[in-house]
């Protein structure tokens, strides 16, 4: 295999690009070389993969630096920095670091960390790479100590669990009797994969589809504009306004083989004319004649799943709220729990009346009034 390009040269940028030209010249080039526009072109499918991996590393903040500092040395499998391999640890024992080496290494976390060494012995230098822990019998690793460094390198028995802090088993048959050879992090740190990321994205629903559940089709498509496909998405009964729908697996792709991410749908839910929401409860009004709410009697209400016969009490305020239980909308996920519906009343004051009615309206207010006087004093 030839040797890798670089990656500002694959993405035809230059090293001082920003976020944003990354992104552009990414999806330019990923368009040209997608495989749904090249098929069967194993060329274009190669450069697809190369633009992509070069896509991964430069848009990651951490993994940029790495590779500015150090080239495609940090990410080469078997290596796990510029210090490892041909120019670090030599393959006939630990030739290479002269008086100063720098370089880095993947961490159990998945997250990259960088090292420098000033001379010193090699004993000392593995501390400050694997946190201490080498050299049962020897410091030096110079007198051949089955617990610290062998005549000939670094022999099996020098990695157990106490002196290397459980990196035992991780090393495995990366270290063999030759020194740093073979298949180096092989079992530990060879491979980089690393989930995709979790794309966001927006959709509206009605009042009457947040309440209800409903189902929606929704169009996908890649960066690059290819890779369209589209999908049902089920909207949950009692889903409010800015909440999320997560979509596992139909974000960006993984990489190394990792599974990809998630895609965050964000619902908008619209307005209804005459309801309003506050958490699963509804609050609505309803105008009552002032004939009924004086002498009482019943109102037509309009709820969710229709009109309901509501009863109005004698002497009832403009103003006043009526509550009818598990009429308003269901919790999310709870099967059966539902709010309730705030009815409230508003009284109408009639309107054209006629001399008849008004000179009925004077002689109900005058006994009113003659009413109200006689119990203010007998109380």
């Amino acid at each position: 295999m030839g040797a890798k390009r670089d990656y500002y040269e694959v993405l035809g940028i230059s090293r001082s690009a920003d976020k944003d030209a990354i992104k552009k010249a990414y999806r330019k080039m990923a368009k040209k070389y997608h495989p749904d526009s090249n098929a069967g072109n194993a060329d274009a499918e190669e450069k697809f993969k190369e633009v992509t991996e070069a896509y991964n590393v430069l848009s990651d903040p951490e993994k940029k630096k790495l590779y500015d500092q150090f080239g495609h040395a940090a990410f080469e499998e078997g290596a796990g920095g510029a210090g490892y391999g041909a120019g670090g640890f030599g393959g006939a024992g630990f030739g290479g670091f002269g008086n100063g080496h720098s370089g880095a290494y993947r961490s159990p976390d998945g997250s990259y960390q960088e090292f420098h060494f000033e001379g010193g012995d090699m004993d000392d230098i593995l501390k400050n790479l694997f946190g201490g822990g080498f050299g049962g019998g020897s410091t030096s690793g110079k007198t051949g100590s089955a617990h610290g460094f062998g005549g000939s390198g670094f022999n099996r028995a020098g990695f157990d669990d106490s002196s290397f802090g459980g990196f035992g088993s991780s090393f495995g048959s990366g270290f063999h009797d030759s020194g740093f050879g073979g298949n180096s992090y092989s079992n530990g740190y060879g491979s980089h994969q690393q989930k995709g990321q979790d794309l966001n994205a927006e959709i509206s629903i009605s009042f009457n589809e947040a309440a209800f559940g409903c189902d929606k089709l929704i169009n996908l498509s890649g960066a690059d504009g290819s890779g369209k496909q589209t999908l049902k998405v089920h909207i949950p009964a009692g889903i409010d306004n800015g909440k999320s729908i997560r979509l596992r697996g139909k974000g960006n792709p993984g990489y190394g083989g990792a599974p990809a991410g998630d895609l965050l749908l964000k619902v908008h839910v619209g307005e209804r004319p005459g309801f309003e929401r506050k958490g699963n409860d509804v609050y609505t009004t309803v105008n009552v004649p002032f004939v009924t709410a004086a002498l009482g009697g019943e109102a037509r209400v309009q709820t969710l799943n229709g009109q309901v016969m509501c009863r109005i009490p004698e002497g009832t305020q403009s103003g006043s709220k009526i509550r009818l239980k598990g009429k308003g909308i269901q919790a999310m996920g709870k099967t059966g729990v539902y709010g309730d519906l705030y009815v409230t009343v508003q009284v109408q004051v009639p309107r054209n009346l006629s001399e008849e009615s008004k000179r009925k309206l004077r002689e109900f207010d005058t006994s009113t009034r003659m009413s109200g006087a006689r119990n203010s004093r007998t109380a």
